[in-house]
């Protein structure tokens, strides 16, 4: 009988699960990364960023990093034509950098970067799919920006900076894509 009993107690904690799972999908509930998305797009197009900033690589490496975030997060799938379900445009507005720590022989120490940029979500039907701040720009873009420390004696670089820059902005523009609750 207590053998019996634990079979049984083993299926029901097996079965319960899978029934109530399959249950609330069958119902339209979404289960992960598809829970924060829209259902309403399925591909995004994201041309490489325009860049007006001194580095010329830049903008190419911050297009690839926010594409892999697509690709790694949300539940869009990125394309490389212009017909999908939606546009992904970026432009790095500004960026620069300078000392904010200096030894006593006036020799930089810790740089600090700053990149800003300004994306814009639109459909195919050229309207946009997200008000990302609450008070819009008058364009109805987006607005992100992230700062990044150089410092020499823990083995950073210009590059390093930058990477942690990139990673940190394309972190924000999908969680900018995200559905608003």
């Amino acid at each position: 009988m207590p053998r019996l009993f634990f079979v049984y107690f083993l299926v029901l904690c097996i079965l319960f699960p899978c029934l109530l799972l399959t249950g609330c999908i069958g119902v339209g509930y979404r289960v992960g990364a598809k829970s924060l998305f829209g259902q309403d797009i399925q591909t995004v197009y994201v041309p490489v960023f325009q860049s007006e900033a001194w580095n010329r690589d830049i903008a190419e490496r911050l297009t690839e990093a926010v594409c892999k975030r697509i690709e790694s997060r949300s539940s869009y799938k990125v394309v490389s034509r212009p017909t999908a379900d939606s546009i992904l445009e970026g432009q790095i507005i500004r960026q620069n950098k300078g000392v904010t720590i200096v030894n006593n022989y006036s020799d930089p120490r810790e740089i600090q970067g700053t990149l800003n940029i300004q994306i814009k979500w639109r459909d195919r039907r050229d309207q946009d799919l997200r008000q990302f701040d609450t008070i819009p720009w008058h364009d109805g873009s987006g607005r992100a920006s992230s700062t990044g420390y150089l410092v020499a004696e823990y083995g950073q670089s210009e590059l390093t900076m930058e990477q942690q820059q990139i990673d940190n902005i394309a972190d924000q523009i999908v969680g900018m894509m995200e559905t608003p609750w």
